[in-house]
C-alpha cells in the first residue's frame, strides 16, 4: 500500500534554482521538421503515453515563493472571437471543447521524433518577452535521456490541418529536476518556437496568463488533444472541476479528466473565462496512476517552472 509523503512542520525555505537544461536546435532541422510533418505523419503519430505514477519520487520540498501572475494577450487571431454559447459543463471529466476561440488557438499539438517513431503530445502558448514560448510538460522535450527532434507546435490543429501554421522548434528546455531524475513533481518543458512568415507565435495566435505559487484546491480546466483511445487527437478535449492536491507521491494537482495519451503537456488553467476562452496557466497535462484511470495530475507551478518561464522567454 502506497503512503503520503511525511507532512512538514512549515515550508522549507527554496533554493536557488539551477540554470533550465536545455537544446539549441539547427536551422536545417527547424526547416526540415517543417517539411517532415505533412498532415498523414500528423495523423499517423502515435501518442506519447504519460510516465507512470510509480517513477515519482516521493517526500520532495513543499512548494515555496512568493505568487507571481502573468496577465493574458489578446492576439489579432482572437479578437475576432465569438463568446461561448451558453455555459458548458462543470465538472466536465472529457468532452470536446465548444466554446469561444482563444484557447482553440493558444493550445495545440505538439510533434516530434523520439529515436525510431513519431509522437505527439499537448502544449499551449503563453504570455512571453520573446513572444515565443510554449509550455508543455518535460516528456514532451526529453525522455528516458533522449531530447526529443523534429519538434513543432501546432496552435489550433484540426485534423491533420493547421490554420495558424506549424511552428519549429529553435529552443527546447526543461527542469532541472526533469533532466536529472525524471521527478515528476517537475514534469515541465518549454519550447521557443522560431519565426514564422515573418511573425511571432503570440502576435498570431495570442498568448495565455501564467501563475507561478497559486496555491492548490482551485476550480481548474485542462485542455489537451488526447490520442489514444477513446479519443483519435483530432479535436481539442477539456475537463474541468474543483482541484484537489496529491496526497500519494508528487506534489501535483489533481482533477477528474478521462483525457489519454497525447494530451501530456496541455494547459491547466485556473480563473478560466467560459466567455473569452482565457485564463492563467498553472500546470499542465503530466500522468495518471493506473489505479486511478478517470484522474489527471499535473505538476504544480512553483519557482522550479517559473525559473523555467524566464529562461525560456528570454532565449
Amino acid at each position: 500500500m502506497l503512503s503520503a509523503p511525511a507532512a512538514t512542520a512549515a515550508p522549507v525555505p527554496a533554493e536557488p534554482a539551477a540554470s533550465a537544461p536545455a537544446r539549441t536546435v539547427p536551422a536545417a532541422e527547424q526547416r526540415g521538421a517543417q517539411v517532415f510533418w505533412t498532415a498523414a505523419r500528423m495523423r499517423a503519430a502515435t501518442p506519447l503515453d504519460p510516465p507512470l505514477a510509480g517513477t515519482a519520487r516521493s517526500g520532495q520540498r513543499a512548494p515555496a515563493g512568493r505568487p507571481v501572475t502573468v496577465p493574458p494577450t489578446s492576439p489579432a487571431a482572437s479578437r475576432t472571437a465569438s463568446p461561448a454559447a451558453g455555459s458548458l459543463a462543470f465538472p466536465q471529466p472529457g468532452g470536446p471543447w465548444t466554446g469561444a476561440k482563444a484557447v482553440t488557438t493558444t493550445s495545440g499539438r505538439v510533434f516530434f521524433t523520439l529515436k525510431d517513431r513519431t509522437a505527439s503530445c499537448s502544449g499551449n502558448a503563453v504570455t512571453s518577452k520573446n513572444g515565443s514560448t510554449v509550455l508543455t510538460a518535460g516528456h514532451c522535450v526529453k525522455y528516458q535521456g533522449s531530447w526529443h527532434t523534429n519538434w513543432i507546435f501546432v496552435p489550433g490543429y484540426d485534423n491533420g490541418q493547421a490554420p495558424y501554421g506549424q511552428w519549429p522548434a529553435a529552443r527546447t528546455l526543461t527542469t532541472p529536476q526533469w533532466e536529472a531524475t525524471e521527478d515528476m513533481n517537475n514534469d515541465i518543458g518549454a519550447a521557443v518556437v522560431a519565426p514564422l512568415n515573418g511573425q511571432r507565435l503570440t502576435d498570431v495566435t495570442g498568448a495565455q496568463g501564467v501563475q507561478f505559487n497559486g496555491g492548490y484546491n482551485k476550480r481548474m480546466y485542462s485542455f489537451g488533444f488526447p490520442a489514444a483511445a477513446p479519443y483519435d487527437g483530432t479535436r481539442l478535449i477539456y475537463c474541468s472541476g474543483n482541484s484537489s492536491k496529491d496526497f500519494l507521491l508528487t506534489q501535483d494537482h489533481g482533477l477528474g479528466c478521462d483525457m489519454t495519451g497525447g494530451s501530456s503537456g496541455g494547459p491547466w488553467f485556473t480563473d478560466f473565462d467560459e466567455a473569452t476562452g482565457t485564463g492563467l496557466q498553472v500546470s499542465v497535462n503530466s500522468f495518471g496512476y493506473v489505479f486511478l484511470p478517470k484522474r489527471m495530475f499535473g505538476p504544480y507551478f512553483g519557482d522550479e517552472a517559473k525559473a523555467l518561464y524566464d529562461r525560456a522567454q528570454t532565449s
